[in-house]
């Protein structure tokens, strides 16, 4: 790498992180409003608002990565443009060819601190967010694992291996203990919730005292929890709570149990398409500035930005959308915006180079 490449690939990161350093604060400000509609007086307050989106940036930070990038390496090469060092390069032999590559070595970089952040920061931060709200709103410790839910009320230990819409649970294990000893194991094969109340069905219960342990077995029963269908229903396993390891591990868990692991899939390939979107993105940006090279400001190339992020976001939802619906395949659904996108730059390159 030559001093060139380094001054190429500099102006990429620093106006990507330039851009970061806008955009999240801003995001970062939209969620807390929304997150106030959210506020209970008698569990979820604003500072658990406020930590809630502050340990849900990184994922954010993350999901918004490759339009950063984008917006970045048109505000850092566009600064070179408008001053003529693009011009100057290509006037001294440097072929577009180089551009492209010293931009490249800046998207290396940038997508490999994305990586360090989806795969380290954003997974942790994202489940102690989930818990955070969720002991919050339900009173109870929470936390989500690959094996499930696992909450505590008071000396009751519940773990909800698979939630279904509608208020439905399906195998329930309920442990309860008095100090370190264990007095009951509750498991039910699955709970509806009728009339303000959660509802046992299929019930196996041990009862263990110091007389040794006494089984039974229930057609249905009532349980009383602090968990609601309403907290429920955001408490699942969000694919963008888990790294690339917990989504192999979560979709194994869901096939072996006979779930739909179509979204989990997806958000597999999309983190592991996330290096080479951003490098599409950083190369994209270069036609566009070799096109306007000095013929337009700042603002224009953020707005071409801008359009084309949200352009392909259009894109990339409709094609995740489409493999969900229609069963395509997850890997055509993740690679295919950015082999578009990145066709479309060729054309443009070849017209401008």
């Amino acid at each position: 790498m030559n001093r060139l490449d380094r001054y190429l690939a500099r102006a990429v990161i620093l106006g990507s992180l330039t851009t970061l350093a806008v955009l999240l604060p801003l995001l970062a400000f939209f969620l807390l409003a929304d997150e106030l509609g959210n506020l209970d007086a008698e569990g979820y307050g604003f500072a658990d608002a406020f930590w809630f989106v502050l340990l849900s940036m990184p994922r954010y930070a993350y999901q918004v990565f490759p339009i950063a990038t984008l917006i970045g390496a048109l505000v850092g090469l566009g600064a070179l443009a408008s001053s003529s060092e693009l011009v100057a390069m290509r006037a001294a032999g440097v072929s577009v060819g180089r551009i492209v590559l010293g931009a490249m070595l800046g998207g290396a970089v940038l997508a490999a601190g994305a990586v360090a952040v989806g795969e380290i920061v954003a997974p942790e931060a994202e489940q102690r967010a989930i818990a955070l709200r969720q002991q919050a709103e339900a009173q109870a410790d929470v936390e989500v694992t690959n094996a499930g839910l696992w909450a505590r009320e008071g000396d009751t230990f519940v773990n909800i291996r698979e939630l279904r819409p509608g208020a439905e649970l399906r195998d329930i294990s309920i442990y309860r203990v008095d100090g370190t000893d264990l007095t009951s194991a509750t498991h039910a094969e699955r709970a509806v919730y009728r009339e303000g109340a959660w509802v046992l069905m299929d019930i196996e219960r041990s009862l263990v005292s110091r007389d040794g342990v006494r089984a039974e077995r229930l057609e249905e029963t009532g349980w009383e929890s602090l968990l609601r269908p309403s907290l429920l229903e955001v408490i699942v396993v969000e694919p963008h709570a888990l790294s690339v390891l917990g989504l192999l591990r979560y979709i194994r868990f869901m096939q072996q149990s006979g779930q739909d692991s179509g979204r989990y899939e997806v958000a597999l390939w999309g983190k592991l398409v996330q290096p080479v979107l951003i490098l599409a993105m950083i190369f994209v940006a270069i036609p566009v500035l070799l096109g306007s090279a000095r013929t337009s400001g700042t603002g224009i190339k953020i707005f071409v930005g801008i359009v084309i992020g949200i352009a392909f976001y259009l894109v990339s939802q409709s094609f995740t959308f489409m493999s969900l619906l229609f069963g395509l395949s997850p890997v055509l659904a993740a690679l295919t915006p950015p082999v578009l996108f990145v066709a479309g730059a060729l054309l443009l390159l070849r017209r401008v180079g």
